[in-house]
């Protein structure tokens, strides 16, 4: 009898050390996945390509052996095959073996290496790349890197009535992507394991209208300043007034009592 009873009390403690531990792993998964989701969450996400089913080496690809599904990226923009290219891969023959939704890179298909196409590949339709004069503070201290977002701040000096030289500031353009910096791209720069840390161009995708605007600025001698944004921030200023030295002295003061407003009223 005290044996059943001993072995009763030895399967109980064991089931109860069993569910004990499951309810431990499973909140240790849980803490585990909240710390991913929180750092995923500070990536932005894009849609791929992805295989629908396995496929093996050498398949030629069509419209039912791949999808799309939105991911993190991390580092995948420029090397994965996004979605808005998916029509262009069709037909196109696989160079490695793959599982189902497997991310579907630009390197896995024949001749699909996208650094052999060139800048072009890059550029979306009805949009141009144009490549300004930018290096050093004028570009963030040369900390612009290929897929930011920046604004792009022109002054101008002309002359003025009765020959009097006039200096003006204004920002020409709001939120536009960067293609390249120098001659480094996104796709190039995933690649090298080295930051291209000087360059003196910076190319930018931009409308035709735009890329006429800013090579006018060029060609009168502007100076063209880059200012970064947040990769999340897809604000636009509205009516941004043009600067000159009238305004800085008369806006200069409510300029900075409105910083120091917002200074004492953000947490801490």
């Amino acid at each position: 009898m005290k044996r059943k009873i001993v072995l009763i009390a030895s399967l109980a403690a064991g089931l109860i050390a069993a569910v004990l531990t499951r309810v431990y792993l499973m909140a240790k998964d849980a803490e585990v996945d909240e710390l991913k989701n929180k750092i995923l969450s500070g990536y932005q996400k894009i849609e791929v390509v992805v295989f629908k089913r396995d496929t093996p080496s050498g398949t030629v690809l069509t419209r039912a052996d791949v999808g799309t599904l939105e991911k993190v990226d991390a580092g995948m923009r420029g090397q994965a095959v996004e979605g808005a290219d998916a029509a262009s891969i069709i037909g196109r023959k696989t160079l490695v073996p793959h599982k189902m939704k497997d991310v579907l890179f630009w390197s896995d298909l024949e001749g699909g290496d996208q650094a052999a196409k060139g800048l072009s590949a890059d550029i979306k339709r009805q949009m141009r790349a144009v490549s300004i004069n930018c290096s050093g503070a004028a570009s963030v201290s040369s900390m612009v890197r290929p897929n930011d977002h920046v604004d792009v701040i022109g002054t101008f000096d002309f002359e003025g009535n009765g020959g009097k030289r006039n200096f003006v500031t204004c920002t020409m353009l709001q939120n536009v992507l960067v293609l390249a910096t120098g001659n480094e791209t996104a796709k190039s720069r995933g690649r090298s394991l080295g930051m291209n840390a000087g360059y003196s161009t910076v190319t930018l995708e931009v409308t035709p209208r735009e890329a006429e605007m800013l090579a006018f600025a060029e060609q009168i001698k502007g100076r063209l300043v880059l200012t970064l944004r947040n990769r999340n921030d897809a604000s636009f200023e509205k009516e941004l007034p043009k600067v000159d030295f009238d305004l800085i002295r008369g806006e200069i003061e409510e300029l900075n009592l409105k910083r120091q407003q917002q200074r004492l009223s953000s947490p801490h």
